[in-house]
This record gives C-alpha cells, sequence and structure tokens, in this order.
C-alpha cells in the first residue's frame, strides 16, 4: 500500500516498527559504542526513542476517556 490510502493507525504503526528497527541496528555494544555510528551516544537511537515516547503518549492520549458529566458551557439539546 502506498501512503495515501494508509490510516493514520497504520502510520503511526509504521513509524514505531521502523524505531524498533533502528533501535536494534544501534543497539550499543559491550562498549557503550554504536556499532554503526561508533558513537557513545547514538543520535539516531536517541530519535528512535523519542519516536516510540511520542508515539506511546499519542496513544495515551487517544484512548483517554470523555468526561462523564456535561459542561455547562455546552449547548443544550431538546429532547
Amino acid at each position: 500500500m502506498t501512503a495515501p490510502f494508509l490510516s493514520l493507525a497504520q502510520i503511526r504503526n509504521r513509524l514505531i516498527l521502523t524505531a524498533r528497527w533502528v533501535l536494534r541496528d544501534h543497539q550499543p555494544r559491550p562498549d557503550g559504542h554504536c556499532p554503526i555510528c561508533r558513537t557513545a551516544d547514538c543520535p539516531v537511537a536517541t530519535a528512535a526513542r523519542d519516536v516510540l515516547r511520542a508515539a506511546k503518549e499519542v496513544q495515551l492520549w487517544s484512548t483517554a476517556t470523555e468526561p462523564t458529566t456535561p459542561d455547562r458551557d455546552d449547548p443544550q439539546q431538546a429532547d
């Protein structure tokens, strides 16, 4: 499938899968350096962690429950 036909959930899932794939490839060696970037603080792994964190926050935000009490500012509907 091409991007224009993907739902937002599918795009989010692909971002998560890609971030996990990046974290697997940029897993630090025992000496603490990234095998690809050869740096102690791999900026690519940091960006992947940020993507996962943002995706988790969006998921928590979207699954929040609606308030049970009506808002005073909302117009009342006639029955």
